[in-house]
This record gives C-alpha cells, structure tokens and sequence, in this order.
C-alpha cells in the first residue's frame, strides 16, 4: 500500500543524509583545524577573541560571541526541546544520519538473511554469500561514514584527492580505519544499542518526550486486540528499533516516530474498513470496548483500582 508519509521520511532522510555528506565539501559547515574554527556558508565563524587580545576589536568582541555563538545555541536548543517534548525522538525517524544506516542495514539483512538484526531468530538458512554481500555493504557505509566524518575537520577536497591517489598520510589514514572499523562493528551488531542507549542526543529526547503525559505517541485499539491473533506481529517486525509497538508508552522509550508500525498495521487490515488498530494519539490512550472514545491509559487504571476496592 501506498504510504505518503514513509515516501517524505525518506525523502527528508535522504536529503538530510546527502547534506551531512556535502555539507564539508560546500564549506557550509565544518571545523578546520589548521586554521582553528569553524567555517559556516563559507565564511570563518571566528568569535574575535584575538582581535579583542590585541586591541584590534574592542568592546565589539562580547557582542559577536553573543551574536555568533551564544544566541544560535540557545536558539538551537530551545527548539529542539520545543519539539522532543511534543514529539519524541523526530529527528531520528526523520533526519538522522545513523538511523537511516540502521533502517537499510535492517533491510539489507531481512532480504539476506531473513532476519533484520543478528540477535533474532530468521526465516531463510544461513548463506556464506548473503553474509558477504552484507559485509561488503556494511563496509562501504562504514568507509563512506568516515570519511565524511574527517571531512569535517580537514579540507574535504584534499582528503578525496589524496584518498583517489591512495596518498593519504599515516595520521588520516589510521583515522579512516580506525573509525571504518568502529562503525562496522556498530552496524552490523550494536546499531540498535547505540540507538537506545549509546546517543546522549536520542536518550535527552526520549527523556522530555516522557515527561509529557501529552506527547504524541502511537495508541493501540485494544477493543480490537482479537484481530491480532491473525497477525505475524507485522507491527513488531516492521519497528526498525525492534520495539513492542501495541504496549503502553514507558516500554516504548526509544520511539523514534517513524510510523512504520502504523504503516503495517494498516497494510495488514487494508480490507478492514475500520482500518488499523495502531493511532496517533496526544498521550497513552487505548479505545474503550463499549465506546468510540480514546482513553487515557491512567484513567483506565484508575478505573481498574476503583473496581478492586469495591470488590473488597
């Protein structure tokens, strides 16, 4: 089935992905570490420290630090937790760079292996080839990876020369396979670990996205919890961060907002013309059986105690 919203995660995936690619090369942003600092839209982001030391700036020197560093990261981050609190870990269903390698290695191993992590039991046997298909690929992401990353603090258009000439110095070159073998080992075995656990970016958003009884998250209609019992767990399959997608909120910590659970569930009734049983919803709610409402999670369990002291 068609989806519109997958086909502008990954449009914004990819284009995102191919900008933390140029992004050195364009000089449009990037550290230089001869020249000691940041280039921004091909201009030196220097904070005129230097000039201030040798009488040069002046008094004008506070006023560029605020202008050039200190309001950009205060603006920076309040938007960012604006919308982490609002939305949970959307910069990493919709732009993160990492994530996109985890979503097709995911891909990459379900059509290879049969399986989309090596920790999960699969549906095809082992194959010598599929395993080398997925190392040679896994290879290629993780050599792309970095170099690009050391693109950021040395001048990207010598390090490809040098790179196509194989002329890399010894310094360059230890990087490159240091870091190479650092993110292969992350994206074939620990990609999904360092999602949840390792990303101090993804944890700070999934912690504010908590403390928001509010935040948008995806619901489960459990007055229709029988339809499931026909069901592969498409929903569960379908999580690129291997997540139980019908529990309640605090088990679903990393949602990244990719929707691919919803996508799935839908696929799966696509003759239902009560649809899926997967929702977005302003908090943890569930569908009553006897009402067409969504009720909080919380007010149910009130419900659930009222009923047990009364019982008593």
């Amino acid at each position: 089935m068609y989806q519109p919203q997958q086909f502008y995660r990954n449009l914004s995936r990819s284009g995102f992905f191919i900008l933390f690619l140029l992004a050195p090369v364009t000089n449009l942003f990037r550290y230089d570490l001869t020249q000691g600092h940041f280039i921004l839209f091909g201009q030196p982001l220097g904070l005129g420290i230097d000039q201030a030391v040798a009488g040069v700036a002046g008094s004008d020197a506070a006023v560029q630090i605020l202008l050039r560093v200190l309001l950009p990261i205060v603006v920076l981050v309040v938007a960012g937790i604006w919308i982490a609190v609002r939305y949970g870990r959307l910069y990493c269903g919709w732009l993160c760079p990492h994530f996109s390698v985890v979503e097709l290695i995911n891909g990459q191993m379900q059509r290879l292996i049969g399986r989309p992590t090596v920790w999960e039991k699969g549906s095809k046997p082992h194959s010598l080839s599929a395993w080398l298909m997925l190392l040679v690929s896994s290879s290629v992401i993780a050599l792309v990876w970095s170099v690009g990353l050391l693109g950021y603090l040395v001048s990207p258009l010598e390090l490809y020369s040098d790179l196509w000439q194989l002329q890399l110095n010894g310094g360059r070159a230890i990087f490159i396979a240091v870091a190479t073998l650092v993110f292969l080992t992350d994206f074939l075995f620990a990609r999904h670990l360092f999602c949840k656990y390792g990303c101090a970016l993804g944890v700070l958003q999934s912690l504010l996205w908590m403390m928001n009884p509010k935040a948008l998250m995806v619901s489960f209609d459990s007055s229709r919890a029988a339809l499931c019992k026909d069901c592969n767990n498409a929903c569960d399959t379908a999580c690129p961060m291997r997540l139980p997608a019908r529990s309640i909120k605090r088990r679903k910590f990393t949602c990244t907002q990719c929707s691919e659970c919803i996508d799935a569930c839908n696929e799966v009734q696509k003759d239902n013309p009560q649809g899926g049983l997967l929702h977005w919803t302003a908090g943890d709610q569930r569908r009553s059986a006897n009402s067409d409402r969504m009720i909080p999670v919380l007010e149910l369990d009130s419900a659930k105690d009222s009923t047990k002291e009364s019982e008593r």
